[in-house]
């Protein structure tokens, strides 16, 4: 069986296997808890428990996922290519936008783990959790971090915050497309992003440029500590 696990094929498939599953029955319950990433974590997690299947072996397929994620963002840029006016109308709100939130989410992980006592290593490598993997996971290791760490940070950030974004977004009614897409791209990066554009184009594209402005942002704040 090992040599089933270890098999490149097998990470892709259980991933998009779980990952389709989660797309069914979010898009069937509408529940905003009930994320498509999330129950394929979720479900990925309970099938590597059940057959012993050890995360080296998994990571020979889901590895080459990881791969696809660069190219993946960057296909935001079609949907940025449409929505060139409505950015150009509207850009000094999106960098200020993100340039906010870029402070907010280093300083509050900075002022948390400083309250909470946690090892430097550990603070330093969930610095850049709101920005896309795509930066993220170079950034850290350039200070110091540890780049699993970083991953699962930028990964649970970006489900915490498509869910809760979107929630609040509801919640308050909020009907602002740039507001919407620079809180979404800004927060959760491309899974936001997502979450983003199927709330509208122009949110989408609002989102897409702000994950590229925030990983810039962020780097340079990161500069000073």
């Amino acid at each position: 069986m090992n040599m089933i696990w270890s098999n490149m094929l097998f990470g892709i498939a259980i991933t998009s296997a779980t990952y389709l599953i989660g797309v069914k029955i979010n898009k069937a319950t509408r529940i905003d808890i009930l994320n498509p990433l999330l129950i394929s974590i979720i479900l990925t997690y309970l099938i590597m428990k059940a057959f012993g299947i050890t995360y080296d072996e998994y990571m020979e397929g889901g590895a080459f996922i990881n791969t696809l994620v660069t190219p993946a963002t960057a296909l935001l840029g079609v949907t940025i290519h449409r929505n060139l006016g409505v950015l150009r109308r509207n850009l000094p709100t999106v960098l200020f936008g993100c340039v906010g939130g870029c402070l907010v989410s280093v300083g509050s992980v900075a002022l948390l783990g400083h309250l909470l006592g946690l090892d430097g290593t550990l603070v330093t490598s969930m610095l850049p959790k709101s920005i896309t993997t795509a930066i993220a996971m170079d950034l850290s290791e350039g200070i110091g971090g540890v780049r699993e760490v970083t991953m699962a940070a930028v990964v649970m950030t970006g489900i915490l915050g498509s869910i809760i974004g979107s929630m609040m977004i509801r919640i308050f009614r909020l009907k602002n497309t740039i507001a919407a897409g620079v809180a979404l791209g800004t927060t959760s990066h491309a899974v936001g992003t997502s979450k983003a554009l199927e709330l509208g184009e122009e949110e989408g594209a609002v989102g897409g440029v702000s994950i590229g402005l925030s990983g810039i942002v962020t780097a340079i704040i990161l500069m000073f500590f």
